[in-house]
């Protein structure tokens, strides 16, 4: 079974960037759709980005949108989460999944996950 490992989180200032990579270990991503999560002290986990296994549809979250873009290389056995324009209320751990077949939005419906990455994001 495929094992997602996340990197890339850091510290930036507001209205900078960060690119968040997930990388598959113990196998691929072929034949997966990859999420992008993100929980935040004391609130939900929440949904913000998926990429489908085509790479022709992908998901983004209202809050989101328009700031981050994803992609995946399955070569390089990755999924990437590009992050412009950072506000503090990014600020969260971010998480990758995977599940086999289409995109899902709730965490739920995803079945492998990785330990996250923190991003913090100063105003």
């Amino acid at each position: 079974e495929v094992q997602p490992v996340e990197s890339g989180g850091g510290l930036v200032q507001a209205g900078g960037s960060l690119k968040l990579s997930c990388a598959a270990s113990g196998s691929t991503f072929d034949g997966y759709s990859i999420g992008w999560f993100r929980q935040a002290p004391g609130k939900e986990r929440e949904g913000i980005s998926c990429i489908n296994t085509a790479r022709n549809t992908s998901y983004f979250a209202d809050s989101v949108k328009g700031r981050f873009t994803i992609s995946r290389d399955d070569a390089k056995k990755s999924v990437y989460l590009q992050l412009n324009s950072l506000k503090p209320e990014d600020t969260a751990v971010y998480y990758c999944a995977a599940r086999r077949g289409l995109c899902a939005i709730r965490a739920h419906n995803f079945d492998f996950w990785g330990q996250g990455t923190q991003v913090t994001v100063s105003s």
